[in-house]
């Protein structure tokens, strides 16, 4: 059951306007900017009127108040860099090559897992850099669409090694390299 809006007139520019049906008999402004800022600056004032509100901002309590708040927020005026640009922090220890990594899903291909260059260090970090990411989730997705190209062009399927080698399959005679090759 809302009730309808009244009219009021407006305690700033003294013109009619409908009121808030959700704020009923407490709305005293009109909308326009300029009477909502005198609204703003009326509350201000009736805030620091009332007993102990004079004093708040101001006095050595209100200065060990924000002193406090502060330490509690260190950083809290820096400008933050955007957190797009932000990546995963790398803790700085040797590398396990025993164990694998407990971040990777379980869901791989199994020939990915087999692959030793998973887990060595340089081709990880050439990957975070492609990806331009640390996260070890993109650092796999990205790896497996590799294998998985290589495998696309070599012409075998995952798990099979292939008959010849890419530099047989370019280059009938054994020992010759084509000029595009020698390019490269």
């Amino acid at each position: 059951m809302s009730r309808s809006p009244t009219r009021r007139k407006c305690r700033h520019c003294n013109r009619f306007f409908l009121s808030d049906p959700r704020t009923l008999a407490r709305q005293r402004y009109c909308s326009t900017p300029e009477c909502q800022h005198a609204s703003k600056l009326a509350s201000q004032r009736r805030w620091l009127s009332k007993n102990g509100n004079g004093d708040y901002f101001r006095g050595p309590r209100a200065v060990e108040r924000v002193q406090a708040w502060r330490k509690g927020r260190p950083g809290y005026w820096r400008k933050q860099p955007p957190s797009s640009r932000k990546g995963q922090v790398a803790d700085i220890q040797p590398a396990n090559l025993v164990h694998s990594s407990c971040n990777a899903p379980g869901g791989l291909p199994h020939a990915l897992q087999e692959m030793s260059l998973t887990q060595d260090p340089a081709f990880v970090g050439l990957i975070s850099m492609l990806t331009d990411s640390t996260l070890q989730e993109h650092i796999v997705t990205t790896t497996g669409r590799l294998v998985a190209r290589g495998y696309d062009i070599l012409g075998v399927v995952p798990g099979m090694k292939p008959e010849r080698s890419l530099h047989e399959k370019t280059c009938p005679q054994s020992g010759t390299t084509p000029e595009s090759a020698r390019a490269v």
